[in-house]
């Protein structure tokens, strides 16, 4: 299950129990349509819910990584699996945005607001 929200230039994403396609499709959309109407964006991604996600989510994931890899400037990741800080750093051989796990959220926000000015 995914949640998302948006602040301005900031997408907030929550993810719980098993990621899926179905979810990764919704998160696609919703970035896409707030990049249309706010340009170059944030996204601040939990996935400390996550419990598993799917092979076909990884994939679709370097795919709108390749896509849209100069759309997005900074992306927070707030997870405590090293398996999530490796794949962060992978994704960030795909796009321009500059990645960063984190194990909070008060830490991401505050490294994300140093890029906003």
């Amino acid at each position: 299950m995914i949640s998302i929200e948006h602040e301005d230039k900031l997408t907030l994403v929550g993810v719980f129990g098993e990621f899926t396609v179905a979810d990764y499709r919704q998160f696609e959309e919703e970035v896409g349509a707030q990049l249309k109407s706010q340009g170059r964006l944030n996204l601040l991604i939990d996935l400390t819910g996550m419990l598993e996600y799917t092979l076909d989510v990884a994939l679709e994931d370097i795919r709108f990584a390749r896509e849209h890899a100069r759309d997005v400037g900074r992306i927070a990741i707030i997870s405590n699996e090293d398996l999530v800080a490796w794949l962060a750093l992978l994704t960030a051989l795909f796009i321009d945005s500059d990645v960063k796990v984190f194990d909070s959220e008060a830490l991401a926000r505050e490294w994300l607001d140093e890029g906003a000015g």
